[in-house]
Parts: structure tokens; C-alpha cells; sequence
């Protein structure tokens, strides 16, 4: 029997389509890139090595940022929840109706639609295993807000990081374990499960936040080792500086966990892994000599590091010094997943994925970015900061 070239081309086409719509949820072999967010609780800028502490190790996230991109000035809220907010919605918290961080104003307003909608409206697997803070019940609970399962606490604090009780979509359950650890088998076993298939994983860790517990095995380290002096030294707690070393210790281990998982599973040049905080350190701590912490809208208080990381699609090394904002992921990481059609036409938030694959220099931004917590205000330019006391300061030439 022979075959005629245009009955061969017919059959290809035919299989061709067969096979795609038969793969999982109808996705071809070019489905849309995974997108892995990590955010730690209360670790500062200083808290990593790859910033320069002399003293913590965190090889794993050293890998993003040498792999990666870095944001040398990128800033969040001052506080958990309006940092939160201002992530999913791509918005000023105050604009997204979070002013606080408990009794209802942390609660984002309800005709905000938060990029896990967008992902999951288009047909991600979406997830969030650890710290939500923005609402405990419908509407509010995360699970009403774009995310198919969750695992973790609603609340901002909680009271034991060993065997915790914990929320499973809205049941109560028991775990077993050191808190990080579990939330991110969660984040593993996620992984596992979805690995045929594109997914969002929201992973907010519940360290370095209070409770100041760590296994046994990260704190020895840390027992006696002699902390950084710096210009707050005399306020500084040691021991609670320790503490707080050796979680971003196992932080890192964690981070490392999730990034060798994704290379096993050759899943790496398929997924976005992002890495940063919600604010500045909950202590007074070595953080490159920036004024302020936790809680001040001083740059210490709202700077923190952020790495993007994804194999062959964003420029190993590259430096952002661009100031950047929190906002910003949001319609970033829709351009990055190629989702701009789903774009909200209202955002505070700007596009800046051009910079993790160029030269950043030549990208001219002139905006400021406005830091708001408990009636202070400071205003930063990528060459200035107003503070809240008027002063006017000449971020290049004394960043301190």
C-alpha cells in the first residue's frame, strides 16, 4: 500500500492532537512555567550570607542569588499583613483595606482579586502551605482567594513551632514535627502530586518570627558563637540573635529541599522560584548598617532581599539596583507565566520582569515607593529617602 505525502501529513496533525489533548488537563509539553514563592517571617537583609553576615551560612539560597537575579533595594510593608497584601493584590495594603494586623484589618477587601485567582482561573494547581494573616474565615480564609488547598495558620503568631496544631481546609489537625520542616514537606509532597501539571505554591514560612524555637541541631552552631557588633549592638539581644541565625539556617535547609526536589523531578527549567521576607528583622541585629527593624518604615524596617531564580530564562548574576516593590510581583510574575490578558487594569504594582533578563541600567523608572505603618510615613526614590521626621537622605552616598 503506498502513502501519499499529504495523507502522512494528515495522520501526524492527527496524532499530534491526539496526544496533546489526552495529556494531563489538556497541557502540551509547552505548558505554562511553574511558579514557587518562599517567603520567611521576619528575616532581614542581613540575615544571609550572600549579603555578607559573618557568621550564618545559607549555601541554598546563595545558589538563587547566584544563579539568579538579585533586587539589591527591594521593598515590603513594614509589617506581616499589609506586606502580604500588597503581594497578592499588587497594591498598596491601604488601597486593599489591610491597616493592621489583627481585628479585621487584616482582612483584604473583597473586590480585590488576588494573583493566586488569576493563576487558578487559569487552570494552575495553586497552593499555600504556612503563615496567610490576611483572614481566618469565608470570604476571607485563603481557600476563598484563589488557593485550592491550604495548610498552615491564619493568624500572625503562633504559640509552639514543635508538633503545632495546625488547619488543613478548615479542619483542625495535628502535626509532627518542627513546623518548617512540615510546611515544607507539605510543599514537597505538592510538588510530587503536580508535577504533570502547571502550579503555583505559595510557601510563607513561619521562621524567624517568635516563638525563638529551633532544633537542637541548628542552635549548637550558634551556642557560643560571638554575634557581628554593629551600630545598634547595645540594643541587641544575643541570644534571641542566635536563635534567629540558626532558623535561617534551617530556612536555607529547607529552600535547598525544595530546589533539589524540582531538579530531580527535572522540573527546574519549568518553574519560577522566588525567595524573600515580609519585613525587616524582629530584633535588633547585624543588617548591613541600615537604620531600623522590624515595624519602622526606616530602610531597615522595609528593605529586605529578593531572588528570582529559573534556569535559562532569567540571567544568572544579574544585579537589579532599580528600586522595586513588593507591588511589583504581581504583574510581573503574570507576565512571566504569559497570563497578561487576566491583568487587573488597577494596580500599584509595575511589570518588571525586562530587568531580570536585560540590562537594568538602561531602564529609567523615576518613581517612589511610600512606606505607611501606624501613622509614619517615608518616601523612597531610587536615589533618596524622606523620612518620616523630614529628613532627607542621600541613599547612594550615606545608605546607613
Amino acid at each position: 500500500m503506498k502513502w501519499n505525502p499529504t495523507c502522512v501529513l494528515f495522520f501526524l496533525l492527527l496524532a499530534a492532537t491526539l496526544l496533546q489533548c489526552h495529556s494531563p488537563e489538556g497541557y502540551s509539553s509547552n505548558k505554562p512555567p511553574n511558579v514557587v514563592i518562599i517567603m520567611a517571617d521576619d528575616q532581614g537583609w542581613g540575615d544571609l550570607s550572600f549579603n555578607e553576615n559573618p557568621i550564618v551560612s545559607t549555601p541554598n539560597i546563595d545558589s538563587l542569588a547566584r544563579n539568579g537575579a538579585i533586587f539589591d533595594h527591594f521593598y515590603v510593608e513594614a509589617v506581616c499583613s499589609p506586606t502580604r497584601a500588597s503581594l497578592l493584590t499588587g497594591r498598596y495594603a491601604v488601597r486593599a483595606g489591610v491597616y493592621s494586623t489583627s481585628e479585621g484589618g487584616e482582612r483584604i477587601d473583597l473586590d480585590e482579586r488576588t494573583f493566586a485567582e488569576v493563576f487558578q482561573e487559569s487552570g494552575y494547581k495553586t497552593a499555600i502551605f504556612g503563615k496567610w494573616h490576611n483572614g481566618s474565615q469565608a470570604p476571607y480564609h485563603p481557600t476563598s482567594r484563589g488557593f485550592t488547598e491550604f495548610y498552615g495558620y491564619c493568624s500572625g503568631h503562633w504559640g509552639s513551632y514543635f508538633d503545632a496544631e495546625l488547619e488543613h481546609n478548615g479542619e483542625l489537625v495535628s502535626s509532627e514535627g518542627y513546623l518548617t520542616d512540615v510546611l515544607t514537606d507539605r510543599a514537597l509532597g505538592f510538588i510530587r502530586k503536580n508535577q504533570e501539571h502547571p502550579f503555583l505554591l505559595y510557601l510563607p514560612l513561619n521562621t524567624p518570627h517568635s516563638p525563638m524555637q529551633v532544633p537542637d541541631r541548628w542552635f549548637q552552631k550558634f551556642d557560643t558563637l560571638e554575634v557581628p557588633s554593629h551600630r545598634h549592638t547595645p540594643r541587641e539581644n544575643p541570644e534571641h540573635t542566635r536563635a534567629a541565625l540558626a532558623m535561617a539556617e534551617n530556612i536555607d535547609w529547607n529552600v535547598g529541599r525544595v530546589t533539589r526536589l524540582l531538579d530531580s523531578l527535572d522540573l527546574a527549567d519549568q518553574t519560577l522560584v522566588i525567595y524573600t521576607s515580609d519585613n525587616g528583622p524582629n530584633g535588633w541585629r547585624w543588617n548591613g548598617g541600615m537604620a531600623g527593624i522590624k515595624g519602622h518604615v526606616d530602610e531597615g524596617g522595609v528593605r529586605v532581599p529578593l531572588l528570582m531564580y529559573w534556569p535559562n530564562k532569567i540571567q544568572a548574576g544579574n544585579r537589579i539596583s532599580q528600586i522595586c516593590s513588593v507591588m511589583d510581583l504581581y504583574p510581573t510574575l503574570i507576565s512571566l507565566a504569559g497570563l497578561k490578558d487576566a491583568l487587573p487594569p488597577k494596580l500599584d504594582g509595575m511589570d518588571v520582569s525586562p530587568w531580570v533578563s536585560t540590562d537594568s541600567s538602561t531602564l529609567d523608572t523615576q518613581r517612589h515607593i511610600v512606606s505607611y505603618w501606624k501613622g509614619k510615613i517615608s518616601v523612597r526614590s531610587d536615589q533618596y529617602r524622606l523620612d518620616n521626621e523630614n529628613h532627607l537622605f542621600d541613599m547612594g552616598k550615606d545608605p546607613a
